[in-house]
């Protein structure tokens, strides 16, 4: 049998470019940290600590958990070089600033949440012909929230461009959110049944917050009698060894992909 682990956060990824995928995951070579991701995490640390206190009941305002945002962007896990990049250090730091203060005044207060950042149970699927995928990991940057509809989860997602016209984009997370809907089934045993919610931090020009909504991520990935999940697509590609290139795809490029100097798929 073979048995592969994939963390729920790389399933989209898997179908961008299911070339570049299998050097990242599968083969384990991975690009430095960029400064925007820097800030990405800054913000996630940060924010997640004022949503934890909510649930203990500590209650840190956001100017308590401010500082674990700078603590954090100012002292990476990895590697980050701010050299020529588009984004200096104190402008992170004060665009990061502004939309940790936003989401803890603004976005935080509209939900209940019961769970930050859970840890799962793995789940193993058999999916046939000796291929086994092992969906692990912690629920990372994930908040889970009760509702009128009853539990659902809500994830934090920054980027340039994660929030347009007052609205989280939502189209590239599907995925992620499915395998945590997942996840959080079979570690707890409690259904998912209210629609997920990616709640965005825009982090160039004006900072903005948004809010979008998902519906019916864990069908995409489980799939019906009418079509196949992803989950089995994704292990018809572990069985074969065949991960296909994305020319198209918008990490297409030597910034993004750590294959790009070594794939023969693009021009």
């Amino acid at each position: 049998m073979s048995v592969t682990t994939i963390r729920a956060s790389s399933w989209g990824s898997l179908f961008n470019c299911a070339y570049q995928w299998e050097f990242v995951h599968i083969l384990g070579h991975r690009s430095p940290g960029s400064p925007r991701s820097q800030l990405g995490t800054a913000i996630h640390a940060s924010t997640a600590a004022f949503d934890a206190s909510r649930i203990n009941g500590s209650g840190f305002s956001a100017f308590d958990t401010a500082e674990l945002f700078v603590h954090t962007l100012r002292n990476p896990d990895f590697d980050v070089d701010w050299r020529g990049a588009d984004i200096t250090l104190a402008q992170a730091e004060a665009t990061g600033l502004k939309l940790h203060t936003m989401y803890c005044n603004e976005i935080s207060p509209r939900y209940d949440f019961v769970a930050i950042e859970l840890t799962t149970k793995p789940l193993e699927i058999d999916c046939g012909n000796g291929v086994i995928v092992r969906l692990t990991g912690q629920l990372d940057r994930a908040r889970i929230c009760k509702s009128g509809d009853g539990v659902g989860i809500a994830d934090v997602k920054t980027g340039g461009a994660a929030v347009s016209k007052g609205v989280a984009k939502t189209g590239s997370h599907a995925a992620q959110i499915g395998t945590y809907e997942i996840l959080y089934e079979h570690t707890t045993g409690e259904p998912v049944t209210a629609e997920a919610h990616i709640i965005g931090l825009k982090t160039r020009g004006a900072p903005e917050a948004g809010v979008g909504e998902i519906r019916g991520a864990k069908q995409m990935m489980v799939g019906t009698e009418e079509f196949p999940g992803l989950i089995q697509i994704g292990a018809e590609m572990l069985r074969t060894g065949l991960f296909p290139p994305n020319p198209q795809s918008f990490t297409c490029s030597a910034k993004y992909c750590p294959r790009w100097s070594t794939c023969p798929y693009h021009t």
